[in-house]
């Protein structure tokens, strides 16, 4: 299997993670509604929950299912720059993306290794086991950025994108 359709394999993968986290978040949205309006019965679990899928689905999303072109971004200067400015202007920002987050990757360790101590409010979940995620997002975050540094580096063009499509089977 190459790099390309290994890629693809996971970021499907990683869609069909945050589809079903996305049904948890909303099934435990109308379970608050009705717990709360219509049995008068208001549970704190269910919120806790949306939260949690809430994180998970936004840190392994932007890890692991988002394209290079469909991230957020300032391009205002970028674009109107040439070839070798955009390779420039990309190389700069690869590298302090992967400086910054590899500098704060073994603090970050620490503290959520740290969190061991401490659990959630209704679920009784390890904050540690609970924010892992995190490390996971940012290795996830070097890596791309270090695969985004190569691409400045040897030319490699720029992914093209279309706003006119949709990416996304959700």
């Amino acid at each position: 299997m190459n790099l390309a359709a290994l890629v693809g394999w996971m970021r499907k993968r990683a869609e069909n993670v945050v589809a079903a986290l996305l049904a948890i978040m909303f099934v435990c949205f109308i379970l608050q509604i009705v717990f709360r309006y219509f049995l008068n019965f208001p549970v704190g679990w269910t919120s806790e929950l949306s939260v949690i899928t809430w994180l998970y689905i936004t840190l392994l999303g932007s890890a692991f299912w988002l394209k290079e072109g469909e991230e957020i971004r300032f391009d205002l200067i970028s674009d109107r720059l040439g070839p070798v400015g955009q390779r420039v202007v990309g190389f700069v920002v690869a590298l302090c993306a992967v400086i910054l987050f590899g500098m704060a990757l073994p603090r970050t360790i620490d503290y959520v290794l740290f969190m061991k101590v401490e659990s959630s409010s209704y679920l009784k979940i390890r904050l540690d086991l609970l924010y892992g995620v995190y490390i996971v997002f940012a290795i996830a975050i070097i890596v791309r950025y270090a695969w985004a540094l190569v691409g400045a580096v040897t030319g490699r063009a720029r992914e093209e994108i279309d706003v006119t499509k949709t990416t996304s089977g959700l």
